[in-house]
């Protein structure tokens, strides 16, 4: 809290915290740069003249969508020169206060990048944060017939986004345990039992850490590639590992043998088999789950 601020809009500002989190996370897809527009909109609080603001959400709603989308003109070349594939910052999501609402999952934030900022702002405002076009309109600074077409745009591109089937959190966390043990042991039938024909995955290191620079697809490769990492970490010391939730898909964080970096590695599920594997080693967008590995250790499998 700033010095000398009233604690009355400090109050207000708190309880709106995390829906301006959830905002900000899903149109930059980072934990940090998330943290940073809440910061920056608390400033922004303390500056106004709140005599003259009859609706603070949707006014704090608007400064952090408005930083958000300057932060990604300003950005747009450092995202397409990122080396290697761009996952977003893996979010703990096990915790119903640590959630931020509604859905962040791994696939609607790839897809959402795909979309223009505007896009993606109308988007969210309206199909996430349940917004009417009247505010989107204002927030944005469009008209409303203008926000619509945003919207049913941004529908378009999104439609493959959404999950065919849920997955139970025991089934989850079963389906989970067994690919890390049989990537860790190199057990190739058991690989092959659980990724599905199409499956891919996804690895970002950032140009910081080794990982594949390209998606691997398809299960022949996917047992390939996994096999041949066994295969490289045998005779390792075994590693502290936890078995978590990250954005709403279960997921195993662990900190490798081989360079003691972490390491998340989240898996999409659908219809009992893994369809995709997202794997962050991109020390930047790891080091904000630092304190998980305070805690003990998940039972060894």
């Amino acid at each position: 809290m700033t010095a000398g601020a009233d604690p009355i809009s400090t109050r207000d500002f708190l309880s709106l915290r995390p829906r301006l989190f959830a905002v900000a996370y899903r149109m930059l897809g980072s934990v940090s740069d998330a943290e940073d527009i809440v910061q920056d909109c608390f400033i922004r609080w303390q500056q106004v003249n709140r005599e003259h603001v009859s609706d603070p959400t949707g006014f704090l709603i608007k400064i952090a969508t408005n930083l958000c989308l300057d932060r990604l003109r300003a950005a747009k070349h450092l995202r397409a020169e990122y080396p290697g594939e761009w996952l977003p910052e893996p979010i703990l999501t096990d915790d119903p206060t640590e959630r931020t609402d509604h859905d962040v999952s791994v696939a609607l934030l790839l897809a959402l990048e795909r979309l223009t900022p505007l896009e993606r702002a109308a988007f969210l405002l309206r199909d996430v944060f349940d917004v009417d076009y009247d505010e989107v309109a204002t927030i944005l600074e469009r008209s409303p017939a203008t926000c619509r077409k945003l919207v049913t745009r941004a529908r378009s591109h999104l439609h493959e986004a959404r999950p065919r089937s849920t997955v139970s959190a025991s089934e989850g966390e079963a389906i989970t345990l067994a690919f890390f043990q049989a990537a860790r042991t190199g057990d190739t039938g058991a690989l092959s039992r659980l990724l599905a024909e199409n499956a891919q995955v996804i690895a970002d290191g950032g140009g910081k850490a080794i990982a594949a620079r390209r998606v691997i697809a398809g299960r022949e490769r996917l047992v390939r590639f996994l096999a041949g990492i066994a295969k490289k970490q045998q005779g390792l010391p075994p590693e502290p590992w936890h078995f978590r939730h990250l954005n709403g898909l279960p997921a195993i964080l662990r900190r490798t043998p081989e360079d003691g970096l972490i390491q998340t590695t989240a898996l999409k599920i659908e219809d009992g088999q893994i369809t995709g594997i997202y794997i962050v080693r991109n020390p930047e967008k790891t080091a904000h789950l630092t304190p998980v590995f305070d805690l003990p250790m998940s039972s060894d499998i």
